[in-house]
């Protein structure tokens, strides 16, 4: 399951009185699960969306800000200690995000990882970052990337991105089940909102402009050059006019950045498939966008303009909309952080607000009582 939030944008920090107890009690409730449910179990409850959610209204942070990610990934990442849990946090907010490769290698080799395994992580990394910048165009840009990872390479992804001009957060997480870089790697979607258009190369419905892509990236890029820029004979149409006339502007708008030099690169290497091209240095939202657009208008293969976002909340909604409620993953949920709560070392007034703040999150679960 990967999932979207769309968050508020709040700016300032957590209190240090306030950070220190969320790190105290997510020691504890990560303790559980670990127990409980092993590693994996842990990586897959932090990779869905609704779990994190909630988690994070039990740690004490604002159930709807941006800051629900980035400083409840501090937190969790503060409290991991990998060699007691087997797992470990690398990445964070702003340049902190630009660390995950050093900490990612740093705490392989801590688990005795070789080369090949680290370096794989690190792909796993840069790739999840750039899917969700680049493949899937949605306004939003990646500035909170957190990957965790165990000792065996299991690896989820928690990573969001903002939207100044509509001054919310959208949150996107990787699950610890991959089969593919480019193609549906999200299942349960959450946020609030749709966009009316998002260019999303990882739908099925773009295989076809996916593979069209890669035939276009293949050949000489002065092609590509001269149906974007260059001058055509009177009886013919640019494609900035064909572009402009009777489509949707919204949607056929050409990009003015595409990188030309790395389209040479590009052609030079070669690529197999398109998980190769979008993973070559230089290929970014404006060459995914542009190579999107030639081959729609050349070939007739369209790409999908549909936003992701499948799900109003993770567990479904009370009137079966727009899906109908899991009860046995909610209490499973429910259940696992009350007994992370009453297990801490906490004093009772704290955990007491933290019951309450997690009956202020599911409504139904019984008052705490001493």
């Amino acid at each position: 399951m990967r999932g979207t939030a769309l968050l508020p944008l709040h700016h300032g920090r957590a209190p240090k009185w306030l950070f220190g107890r969320m790190v105290k009690l997510a020691e504890c409730i990560l303790d559980i699960i670990v127990d409980e449910f092993g590693v994996v179990g842990l990586l897959s409850r932090l990779s869905d969306p609704w779990f994190f959610q909630s988690l994070s209204c039990v740690l004490g942070y604002d159930w709807h800000s941006s800051g629900t990610t980035t400083v409840t990934c501090g937190a969790l990442k503060e409290a991991i200690d990998p060699e007691k849990l087997g797992v470990a946090i690398a990445g964070g907010k702003g340049r902190t995000s630009r660390k995950a490769p050093a900490e990612i290698e740093e705490h392989g080799l801590e688990f005795g990882m070789g080369t090949r395994q680290i370096e794989e992580l690190q792909y796993a990394s840069r790739m999840a970052a750039k899917v969700d910048n680049s493949l899937v165009q949605d306004g939003y840009d990646i500035y909170h990337h957190t990957f965790v990872f165990d000792e065996r390479g299991d690896w989820i992804v928690i990573q969001q991105g903002i939207n100044e001009a509509k001054g919310n957060a959208r949150r996107y997480h990787w699950p610890p089940e991959h089969s593919s870089f480019v193609e549906e790697p999200q299942n349960a979607i959450l946020c609030e909102s749709r966009l009316p258009l998002v260019l999303d190369m990882t739908s099925t419905e773009s295989d076809e402009n996916r593979r069209a892509c890669v035939d276009l990236a293949r050949e000489n890029p002065r092609r590509l050059r001269r149906m974007l820029v260059e001058s055509t004979p009177s009886h013919q149409s640019t494609l900035e006019e064909w572009t402009g006339g009777g489509a949707d502007p919204g949607i056929l708008i050409m990009p003015r950045g595409i990188n030309w030099e790395a389209m040479k690169a590009v052609y030079e290497f070669q690529p197999h498939s398109y998980e190769e091209l979008a993973s070559l240095r230089g290929v970014g939202p404006s060459t995914v966008r542009g190579l999107a657009l030639v081959a729609e208008l050349v070939y007739g293969h369209r790409p999908s303009w549909r936003d992701p976002v499948r799900f109003s909340f993770a567990f479904g909604g009370k009137d079966g909309v727009p899906f109908p409620v899991d009860r046995s993953s909610m209490d499973e949920a429910v259940g696992l952080l009350k007994a992370g709560i009453e297990e801490t070392k906490i004093g009772q007034n704290d955990k007491l607000r933290a019951i309450r703040r997690l009956r202020r999150c599911v409504p139904e679960i019984p008052e705490y009582r001493r």
